[in-house]
């Protein structure tokens, strides 16, 4: 899975010995890799689509779906966009739990009166995390990096430069040097895994959607994310659970990033909204603490 992911990002381009010219998403193997100069170009990756509607019965009478491509369940809100001479049953607005997969039916669309002409625009919008699901605040995190590495916190809770809505509130940020080893502070399921996107910057427009990131889901229902890694240097794969203390991917600074850094953060779904929480970090001793900004935090060894 990994190996097909990096193939489609990369374009190479080489030429044999009768002087053709090749352009392939593959990476040339045997005597093509050996004999011939091959040129590499990243390619521009677009944001992963992971849930969409799916429609089935009848022109007359058309039901619609739901497709989760998020290794967890989702909150999806259903409405229309434009109403004319129509109705769902059951009606809309709308508001379902989604478990990862083809929902089943969740809704049809029928004509209030079938004489005359109909027509209708759905919108959906939806929220990672079950609403129902209750962060255990006595959870133990361990600082996401190697345990013989230290890095100090560049921005904690409330951080004026990035920390300043919902999702990242109570978000860490780590100066770390790109390539470090990022590993789970917890464990749980891939969630999702972004692993292809190269650049990063503070334009927040053209870069807030483009880090690449692990979101891990915990067993509770929260979930952690790990934000700004290395392009093509995951160590997981969605639907793959990971152990605390184990390594999921290398350090960057891809997406909306003044410079090389790891973003950590615990969320939750309150209710069609996305937000994070707060955590304490376990040290070596087993104590657990409130992150600081400023403050130097040593990698923990996981007990067994």
């Amino acid at each position: 899975m990994l190996s097909m992911q990096v193939w489609a990002k990369k374009l190479y381009k080489y030429q044999d010995a009768e002087g053709r010219w090749y352009y392939t998403d593959k990476a040339p193997i045997g005597k093509s890799a050996q004999a011939f100069q091959v040129e590499v170009k990243q390619l521009k990756v677009e944001p992963k689509q992971r849930v969409w509607l799916n429609k089935s019965g009848t022109k007359q009478q058309p039901d619609y779906a739901i497709n989760n491509a998020f290794f967890g369940p989702i909150e999806v809100e259903f409405n229309f966009e434009q109403q004319r001479n129509v109705r769902a049953s059951p009606v809309l607005p709308l508001t379902r739990i989604i478990r990862p997969g083809v929902s089943g039916i969740l809704f049809t669309v029928v004509a209030v009166n079938p004489a005359h002409s109909w027509r209708y625009t759905l919108r959906y919008r939806y929220t990672l995390g079950d609403p129902a699901a209750q962060h255990n605040e006595q959870a133990a995190y361990y600082p996401p990096f190697a345990s013989y590495r230290r890095f100090p916190i560049t921005q904690a809770f409330n951080g004026r430069f990035s920390h300043t809505n919902a999702q990242s509130q109570y978000a860490v940020d780590f100066a770390m040097p790109e390539g470090s080893e990022v590993h789970a502070a917890r464990a749980g399921i891939v969630m999702s895994l972004d692993n292809d996107f190269f650049k990063g910057g503070v334009d927040k427009k053209a870069y807030m959607a483009r880090a690449n990131s692990v979101r891990i889901l915990h067993d509770d229902g929260s979930m952690a994310i790990y934000a700004h890694l290395q392009v093509e240097r995951a160590q997981v794969y969605e639907g793959m659970r990971v152990k605390a203390g184990q390594l999921i991917a290398f350090s960057g600074n891809t997406g909306f990033s003044s410079g090389p850094h790891l973003h950590f953060a615990v969320q939750v779904n309150k209710g069609m909204r996305l937000v994070s929480v707060p955590f304490k970090f376990t040290d070596i001793k087993g104590r657990s603490a409130v992150p600081k900004a400023g403050q130097v935090l040593a990698g923990f060894v996981v007990p067994r």
